[in-house]
């Protein structure tokens, strides 16, 4: 599993034209579910995310989780993060899960992530997305489940 986490003042994800989702003060999480992923991997993502201190305290460190400071999530789901471009010049996305096995575990993150007290909004599985998003920071962060 990989995420690429930015911390936002807001964003607003559409479809097909569309607004589906929008959040405040917050997180854009864009996640990708390799091959292997398992059940584990979401809930400990789901716990890193919701204690990540990413945001500043009173005296501008960054030590507040998004939980702290009653911020959203926006989770998009994003297989083209499991890339491979070491070789030629189109990427191979071997690595990312099928798309049913992906949804699922998208979702259970979702649900998880909610249970922990995270307010999240999604985007659409599988679809093609536009997001307007105001990065706050900029604070852009990478985890990865292999590492």
């Amino acid at each position: 599993m990989k995420a690429v986490i930015q911390r936002v003042n807001n964003a607003r994800l559409y479809a097909d034209g569309k607004l589906i989702s929008q959040i405040g003060k917050g997180l854009t999480v864009f996640l990708c579910v390799e091959r292997g992923d398992s059940v584990s991997v979401c809930e400990t993502f789901a716990d890193k995310l919701s204690k990540l201190r990413i945001f500043a305290d009173g005296v501008g460190k960054m030590n507040l989780s998004v939980l702290d400071v009653q911020g959203e999530t926006l989770l998009v789901s994003q297989f083209t993060l499991a890339a491979d471009m070491s070789r030629g010049n189109r990427p191979n996305f071997s690595e990312a899960e099928t798309p049913a096995r992906a949804k699922e575990m998208y979702e259970l993150v979702a649900r998880l992530l909610t249970e922990k007290g995270v307010k999240v909004q999604t985007g659409v599985f599988g679809a093609d997305m536009t997001i307007d998003r105001q990065d706050d920071g900029p604070v852009t962060l990478i985890w990865e489940s292999k590492r």
